[in-house]
């Protein structure tokens, strides 16, 4: 799962949901001062990551791009993100943009007492509106280019994300599908590891 995903999957504590986002950019290293909640957050991304990476259904959409590429987990991933978007109000009791609003406002009040490299990441997080990236299939045309322009020239050399938009788009309805199956099933792994009286905005 992307990033919108990792947000929602989290307790309703702001510290708790950066460190879920930062657990990527951060590549899961937590530094001394960072408070409980920030370090539970890290920890449940990791839950999540392995949970997706292992599901037969976040497999089976990866299967439906084919047989080799290197990008495909990403390349689902930020698909899965769209889909989420898309179906927000099945799982979310906040509209999708109140949630952003509150975070967006709440993230970036704790700039400050973030470590240089943490605040650096959140900070354009927040200012590309990031999370709010997935409105429609365009979006994700363009979030795949954004992919490509980060890869280094050898990985580009052998894969590049936008070539898979048009297996993306001709099989969006068997992934939305896989999707369906899947999302329900990993809120309720998270919901074993969490505080379940801190998800009071799941629907589910």
């Amino acid at each position: 799962m992307n990033w919108l995903a990792h947000i929602f999957l989290s307790e309703q504590n702001i510290d708790f949901q950066i460190g879920n986002y930062l657990a990527d950019p951060l590549k899961g290293r937590v530094w001394d001062q960072a408070s409980l909640n920030l370090k539970n957050g890290m920890h449940i991304h990791k839950i999540i990551d392995s949970y997706t990476d292992a599901h037969r259904e976040f497999k089976r959409s990866k299967t439906r791009l084919g047989e080799k590429g290197l990008l495909k987990p990403i390349i689902i991933d930020l698909t899965y993100d769209y889909l989420l978007t898309k179906n927000w109000d099945r799982y979310s009791l906040i509209p999708i943009d109140e949630f952003l609003q509150i975070f967006y406002k709440q993230a970036n009040q704790q700039l400050n007492v973030l470590p240089q490299k943490a605040s650096f990441s959140l900070k354009r997080l927040i200012e590309h509106d990031v999370l709010n990236k997935y409105q429609n299939l365009d979006h994700l045309r363009i979030a795949f280019e954004r992919v490509d322009k980060r890869l280094s020239p050898r990985l580009f050399a052998r894969d590049q994300a936008i070539s898979y938009f048009d297996r993306i788009h001709e099989h969006i309805d068997d992934i939305e599908k896989d999707f369906l199956l899947f999302f329900p099933q990993l809120c309720q792994k998270v919901r074993e590891n969490v505080n379940q009286n801190k998800i009071g905005h799941w629907r589910i």
